[in-house]
């Protein structure tokens, strides 16, 4: 965002009370919803009415964040949701590029006359925004939020609250801060949340050590009867059914990370889950080092993303689609083997 935008847009925000949106990507996960619920956080202390949308519904391991319980999810109550964009000032867009990732909600996005703030670290928005706080070597959306309330001198509104909602985003999207994008600045934001009263080991254990007994019992059943090792291809994959997601009595969430175990495997550079969801089977992908993640779902999935993670999407059965999955893998392969740590 350039100065001039910058300063339009801290203008309306300090200015008087406003009815304000915020909202994030279909299945939300601890960045989107940790920015979200940061935000709205701070902006609340400028007595701005401010209502979290999310499209769908999100991870139950995230629903002990401050402000959670004032979040409508627009597929289950669009008409508790509509009202709100309807008669909102500002919509902020937080981790989506696209209107495409919130479902039918970018449609009445796209019609509000509000006025559009991307704050996001996703490649090549399409350019729907009035306003954007938009930087893709971030580590995550809340690292931007964090940067974005510095930029418009509302640092002070980050309280306890504010960062341990950051916190989470850039503890999960930075994988635990093993990711390349954890740069000393990435550091330097954490120690400041932390002084501020962000609370890590609780954070931790509220995100990571909550883990029904079901989802153990079907991690396990993965790593035993799913797990798929291709060394010719430096890859390994998971495919997941229907039916298992039935037996296991999932809910959404449960399978938040799943992919990052097969990429865990000594040898591999490639990993991937395919899952049917039954409308549609949905896909995720990780590489290390230069191997372009995004580029494979984009190419062969319908998808995109990051450099190292991205996600995809298939119309065919789980079937056809583990079929496609290994004829796109074999077309790839030179990239996944000579690329460099």
């Amino acid at each position: 965002m350039n100065q001039h935008r910058l300063e339009a847009l801290a203008e309306k925000i300090c200015g008087k009370a406003l009815q304000i949106v915020i909202t994030t990507h279909h299945k939300p996960d601890g960045d989107a919803i940790g920015s979200s619920l940061g935000l709205y956080n701070a902006l609340i202390q400028l007595g701005h009415q401010v209502q979290v949308i999310t499209p769908n519904d999100y991870g139950a391991f995230l629903h002990w964040m401050p402000g959670d319980e004032t979040v409508i999810e627009f597929e289950s109550s669009p008409e508790k949701a509509l009202p709100y964009i309807e008669s909102a000032d500002l919509i902020f867009c937080l981790d989506f590029n696209d209107l495409k990732r919130v479902n039918e909600l970018g449609e009445y996005i796209k019609q509000s006359k509000a006025g559009k703030v991307l704050i996001d670290h996703h490649l090549d928005p399409p350019g729907f925004e009035d306003y954007s706080y938009h930087d893709t070597s971030a580590s995550s959306t809340c690292e931007l939020v964090y940067r974005f309330l510095h930029s418009i001198d509302l640092s002070e509104l980050i309280n306890h609250q504010v960062a341990a909602c950051l916190y989470t985003g850039i503890m999960t999207d930075t994988g635990s801060f093993k990711f390349p994008a954890t740069t000393p600045l990435v550091h330097r934001i954490v120690a400041d949340l932390m002084e501020r009263g962000a609370n890590h080991t609780r954070i931790h254990q509220m995100v990571f050590d909550q883990m029904g007994e079901n989802v153990l019992r079907f991690l396990g059943h993965c790593f035993t009867q799913k797990l798929k090792v291709l060394p010719q291809y430096k890859t390994a994959y998971f495919t997941v059914s229907a039916a298992e997601l039935d037996q296991f009595a999932l809910k959404t969430g449960d399978t938040e990370g799943l992919v990052n175990y097969a990429l865990n495997l000594e040898g591999i550079r490639f990993a991937a889950l395919i899952i049917d969801r039954t409308k549609l089977v949905k896909m995720s992908f990780r590489s290390k080092g230069n191997i372009p993640a995004n580029e494979f779902s984009r190419t062969w999935f319908e998808g995109g993303g990051h450099f190292n993670a991205a996600g995809g999407q298939s119309s065919s059965s789980l079937e056809q689609t583990e079929a496609r999955f290994l004829k796109a893998l074999a077309e790839f392969a030179p990239k996944i083997l000579t690329a460099e740590s």
